[in-house]
C-alpha cells in the first residue's frame, strides 16, 4: 500500500508571514524547508516518494522571488501541472497582505527587500513583486491575508487551517468581522448582517459580544435575525455540495456588521453549530 503523502507549497509576498506559517507546520510535524531553489523541486519531489520510513509522508517548502535565477518564480505554475501529472498533488498557499502592511512591517525590521537590488524603492518592490506572484495568487488552494493578524495569531490560525483540511472533506470557516475595520480579502462569501437589529444600542449589552448569552438571546427573539440565518445556512446547504464535488476542501464565510462585536459574531456562532456536523472552525477578527 502507498504511503499518503502531503506536500505543500508557500509562495506568496515578502514580509506577509510565510515564515511564521512554516514554523506553524513545523510545529504539527512537517518537515519544512525555506527557500528551497525551484530547479530542484522536481528531483526533491521524486526522492521522496522513494521514502518508504514515514518521516518525509508530510513536507512544507518555501518558494518565492527570492528564487529569482531560472527557473524563476513565474515558472513555478508549470513545475506544480508536472507534479501533478508524476501524481505528487502538491498543495499551493498563497500568504499575502495589504501594501500598506508590508511597509509598516519592513519600517519595524529595517529588513531588505528580496527585489531591493534592482534599485527600487520599498513601496516599488512590493508592488513589483506583487506582479510576479498574479499567476500564483490565481492558482492558490488557500489564500491567506494576514494584514491584521500579528505572527502568533497567524501561526494558530494556519495551524487551525491545515489540521482542518482533509482529502475529500470540506472544512469550512465562519469568520466574523467589522466594516468600519475594512472587508477581509481572505473570503468566499461574504454577508452583511447590518439590517440586523443592533445589541449595541440596547441598554446592557453595549459592552457584552455576541459570544454572551444576553446578547443571543436578545437576537434569538428578532424575527430579521432568525430569517437572516435560515437564508444563510439555506444557501449554504444548496451549494456546499457543489464545492465538494470540484474537489474544494476549504470555504471561507465571512460575516460582517458595523464593529464586528454583536451580530457577526452572533451570526458566525450560529451558522457554525448549525454546520457542526462537517469540520469546522469560527474566528472573530474583531471582537475583543
Amino acid at each position: 500500500m502507498l504511503m499518503e503523502r502531503r506536500l505543500v507549497i508557500i509562495s506568496g509576498l515578502s514580509g506577509a508571514g510565510k515564515t511564521a506559517a512554516l514554523h506553524a507546520l513545523e510545529d504539527i510535524g512537517f518537515y519544512c524547508i525555506d527557500n528551497l531553489p525551484l530547479g530542484i523541486l522536481l528531483h526533491f519531489s521524486d526522492y521522496l516518494t522513494q521514502q518508504d520510513d514515514g518521516v518525509l509522508s508530510k513536507v512544507a517548502v518555501v518558494i518565492d522571488s527570492r528564487n529569482d535565477v531560472p527557473p524563476t518564480i513565474k515558472d513555478l505554475p508549470g513545475f506544480i501541472s508536472i507534479l501533478n501529472d508524476k501524481g505528487v498533488k502538491p498543495e499551493l498557499f498563497f500568504i499575502d497582505a495589504t501594501t500598506e502592511t508590508l511597509l509598516r512591517r519592513y519600517s519595524a525590521t529595517r529588513r531588505k527587500h528580496p527585489a531591493s537590488s534592482k534599485n527600487l524603492a520599498i513601496s516599488e518592490a512590493i508592488e513589483y513583486e506583487r506582479g510576479l506572484m498574479d499567476t500564483l495568487f490565481a492558482q492558490s488552494d488557500l489564500y491567506l491575508d494576514t494584514s491584521d493578524l500579528n505572527v502568533h495569531q497567524l501561526r494558530e490560525r494556519f495551524k487551525k487551517i491545515v489540521t482542518g483540511r482533509r482529502d475529500s472533506v470540506l472544512t469550512l470557516q465562519f469568520y466574523s468581522f467589522g466594516y468600519k475595520h475594512g472587508i477581509p480579502k481572505d473570503t468566499d462569501f461574504v454577508f452583511d448582517v447590518r439590517n440586523l437589529p443592533n445589541p449595541y444600542w440596547e441598554e446592557g449589552l453595549r459592552e457584552l459580544t455576541g459570544l454572551d448569552m444576553a446578547v443571543k438571546i436578545f437576537l434569538d427573539n428578532e424575527d430579521m435575525a432568525n430569517k437572516m440565518f435560515r437564508d444563510i445556512a439555506g444557501f449554504l446547504v444548496n451549494w456546499l455540495e457543489n464545492f465538494e464535488l470540484d474537489d474544494r476542501n476549504y470555504v471561507t464565510v465571512a460575516i460582517g456588521c458595523t464593529g464586528g462585536r454583536h451580530r457577526s459574531v452572533y451570526m458566525a456562532e450560529k451558522l457554525a453549530d448549525h454546520f457542526k456536523h462537517k469540520t469546522v472552525l469560527v474566528s472573530h477578527r474583531d471582537c475583543q
